[in-house]
């Protein structure tokens, strides 16, 4: 873990590189040390339909979530939340200059006894990347 699942307005499509902005979080996330290398999963899931605000069909919206193992101290979720947003306000300044965009974030915590997990990723990753 962490999961980052990233849901946009269809109307962004052309406005946001979408793949680049996965990349973004992907980057900012490895240099976070409370998100495991090998755990690190970013994808991104087109809306088409959906109503914001007055109705404007200009308005979008581009809304992170982040599911995370439990365990880690708030003031480290915190930290990483911040990290994670300042990136993606960055990465997205050019569309919102020219467009009506909503950003929003939330972490939650997963628990782990409920959320088996296996996967090879972690040997095909180098010793210093193992999640403990």
């Amino acid at each position: 873990m962490p999961h980052f699942h990233v849901e946009y307005s269809g109307n962004l499509e052309d406005k946001i590189d979408m793949d680049g902005l996965c990349e973004c979080i992907r980057a900012t996330a490895a240099g976070v040390e409370a998100f495991p290398m090998a755990g690190i999963r970013v994808r991104a899931t087109r809306v088409d339909h959906y109503a914001i605000a007055d109705g404007n069909p200009a308005h979008g919206f581009v809304d992170i979530s982040i599911r995370l193992r439990a365990g880690r101290p708030k003031d480290v979720k915190r930290d990483a939340t911040q990290r994670i947003f300042e990136a993606v306000e960055a990465y997205l300044s050019p569309a919102f200059t020219g467009h009506s965009i909503a950003l929003s974030l939330e972490m939650r915590d997963i628990d782990p006894d409920l959320s088996p997990k296996t996967g090879t990723i972690r040997h095909h990753l180098g010793a210093t990347n193992q999640e403990t």
